[in-house]
């Protein structure tokens, strides 16, 4: 069993390895044959050329800015949809459930073009707006919320209603603080694909002072007849660097969400 594990996180971390060795090799060291693992001509040229040449520190930005604004996004919205789902009664309850059900099977390409059609009659094409709004909440932290805020002892709410605490204040003292573990992996999940987005900020940010890092890797490094493999390699080092920071610091909360729910 040890060997085949041995043998998965192999396969799976080969890729990884070429990319962040790729990254110190020259053009032409990539494209020899036969195929050099550890570079004979170390440079740092790739990196170089990112922050100096490229200013990759101004779409790092505009991805971070994105990407931090959209998790704050969902996890305050979607906690507190969440909680109204899980925790309060009123009518429709169980078909607003529904339609979140449902809006998980929708592709998001059904959806694309109509999404951009109605940024664009806003006015909104190349602004900070157009990229984080349209995912401000998603139908998956919803139903990630709910199902964890079902196991939280309605006792507890009962309680705090009969000291009179109001709704608000039973959802940011007393309900909150109990849901570490799922904000964390909503967090989590929503900063991936936060960061890793192409095709929206592709369309959405028409000007290249608005674009994001896989947007800016991906128009940067592949030219009209040919592609730099270097630079493509060195950028794209510099693009999951913080997804693996931030799961590092995380993933105590993460390992956590996902237990619970299994007990559950």
């Amino acid at each position: 069993m040890y060997v085949l594990l041995l043998l998965a996180v192999a396969a799976t971390l080969l890729p990884f390895a070429w990319m962040l060795l790729g990254s110190f090799k020259t053009q032409g060291e990539l494209l020899r044959r036969p195929v050099t693992w550890w570079p004979q001509e170390g440079t740092l040229a790739n990196y170089i050329s990112w922050f100096t040449e490229l200013h990759i520190d101004k779409f790092f930005a505009n991805s971070l800015i994105v990407a931090v604004v959209t998790v704050l996004g969902n996890l305050l919205f979607c906690s507190m949809i969440g909680y109204a789902l899980a925790k309060m009664s009123f009518p429709g309850k169980r078909f607003l459930f529904l339609l979140v059900m449902v809006t998980l099977m929708v592709p998001g390409v059904v959806t694309f073009v109509p999404l951009f059609v109605m940024v664009s009659k806003l006015g909104l094409v190349s602004t900070y707006p157009a990229l984080f709004l349209p995912f401000l909440a998603s139908p998956v932290g919803v139903f990630l919320m709910r199902q964890f805020m079902l196991g939280i002892p309605d006792s507890i709410i009962e309680a705090a209603r009969i000291d009179g605490a109001g709704e608000f204040r039973i959802f940011t003292r007393v309900v909150m603080p109990l849901c570490g573990p799922p904000l964390a992996t909503l967090g989590i999940l929503t900063f991936l694909g936060s960061w890793n987005n192409f095709l929206w900020p592709l369309v959405a940010a028409q000007s290249e002072d608005m674009y994001t890092l896989p947007v800016a890797l991906s128009l940067f490094s592949t030219g009209q007849n040919a592609t730099n493999y270097g630079l493509l390699l060195a950028g794209s080092v510099l693009v999951i660097t913080p997804i693996v920071a931030l799961f590092v610091a995380l993933q105590r909360f993460f390992i956590q969400s996902v237990a619970a729910t299994g007990i559950k």
